[in-house]
């Protein structure tokens, strides 16, 4: 380079420096009266001790388990202030987690109602939901380790649904998302959206064993369900447990997962037969069709309650996954305690079956979602097989719907 090149380039670089805007405020003052004017000082006070239910459906968690989500998440969370400013509290950095994942404001939106600085809550929420995740799993996601385990599920989808030998409701869930920059149509999904999909299993009470999210919008459930390894999960996990046979039967059957159409037809997946079938064919769709809908309905109350989940999330995908973690975590942590029937699921939430009729009663929570679009995939032998005698089992007992 010359000499009149490098004396071009140091004006160039000084130009561009005295350009650069100064700050005008390190932080601004209606910022500073956080702890007096806040959110948690002032409104979430005023609910915490007059109107809990409303401090419910603020942040929808109870003030009791909002105080356990601070004890869990605490150490993992908490700063250290300095001499320069207060670090900002565990609480406040729950509460503007939970009221980000119950309504899906923006940022800025959020951060005049907790008088906290965008930039910082755009650091908080991801953080609190990988603390939420990291803190609950073990306690709440819990994914069958032992025969027994798995064994207690089959007894429950029977018990309450009845279907035997029933391991789990599995499906996806689409996630929208902004279509981060350069990525084309990776995450385009065949409904026209960017999204990524969660993937889950989810037992006779609603709560989710086994959850996968991350794959990009554009592949199928299917597909989804092959690529991230859940398929050879539940393959092992069916494979390890003693064959048994159908009540009143002497052949052997192995344990199955139900789903819809999207996914395919194998010796431990069960899906319905093709529509307008007649018989014993109808009964047995019956009798899937009920299973099936608990993951729908997991799914649904989720997305419900936490209505993040409704909108676009105009964040990196990474951060997406921490939150739809966090929320599969929560929707499980509240459906454990004993207040779950009274705020998070109340009576009608969920689809129910009228005694007399038999007829299906849509939980309230379908009001505003819309079923998905199926696909259709080959299947084998061996699964055809499982399904006729499953299909015969239910034929037995057509007496009782």
């Amino acid at each position: 380079m010359t000499s009149k090149r490098k004396i071009a380039a140091c004006v160039i670089i000084l130009k561009m420096l005295e350009r650069k805007k100064t700050r005008s405020v390190w932080i601004r003052d209606w910022i500073l009266k956080r702890e007096r004017y806040g959110a948690c000082s002032q409104l979430m006070s005023e609910l915490y001790i007059e109107d809990p239910a409303q401090f419910s459906n603020f942040l929808r968690v109870n003030p009791t388990n909002f105080e356990k989500l601070i004890c869990r998440i605490g150490p993992l969370v908490s700063k250290q202030d300095t001499r320069f400013r207060k670090a900002i509290d565990v609480t406040t950095r729950l509460a503007v987690t939970l009221r980000f994942l119950a309504t899906g404001d923006s940022y800025a939106s959020l951060s005049y109602l907790f008088r906290v600085p965008k930039c910082t809550i755009s650091i908080i929420v991801p953080e609190v939901c990988r603390a939420i995740y990291s803190a609950l799993k073990d306690d709440y996601i819990k994914v069958p380790s032992t025969s027994d385990d798995w064994n207690n599920i089959a007894l429950k989808f029977h018990s309450k649904w009845n279907f035997p030998k029933c391991l789990g409701a599995i499906d996806g869930k689409h996630i929208l998302v902004q279509a981060p920059e350069h990525s084309g149509s990776y995450y385009y999904n065949y409904k026209g959206q960017h999204s990524i999909v969660l993937m889950a299993s989810v037992d006779a009470e609603y709560k989710f064993t086994i959850i996968t999210v991350g794959s990009n919008g554009r592949v199928s459930d299917g597909g989804v369900f092959r690529a991230t390894g859940v398929a050879d999960y539940i393959k092992n996990a069916v494979v390890g447990l003693e064959k048994m046979p159908l009540p009143g039967r002497t052949l052997y059957v192995p344990y199955v997962f139900v789903s819809d159409d999207a996914f395919p037809l194998q010796p431990h997946i069960m899906k319905p037969y093709p529509f307008n079938c007649q018989g014993s064919m109808r009964i047995f769709n019956y009798r899937l069709s009920r299973a099936r809908r608990i993951v729908e309905n997991a799914f649904g109350i989720m997305s419900s309650v936490f209505r993040v989940l409704r909108k676009p999330l105009l964040i990196t995908p990474e951060r997406v996954e921490a939150i739809v973690l966090a929320t599969c975590t929560l929707h499980n942590f509240l459906l454990s305690g004993k207040s779950a029937t009274n705020v998070y699921a109340p009576e009608g939430t969920f689809d129910r079956e009228a005694s007399e009729t038999g007829e299906i009663i849509q939980g309230t929570w379908r009001s505003e979602n819309m079923p998905a679009d199926n696909l259709f995939h080959w299947h084998n032998k061996a699964a055809i097989i499982t399904r006729t005698m499953l299909k015969k089992y239910g034929k037995s007992l057509e007496s009782i719907l």
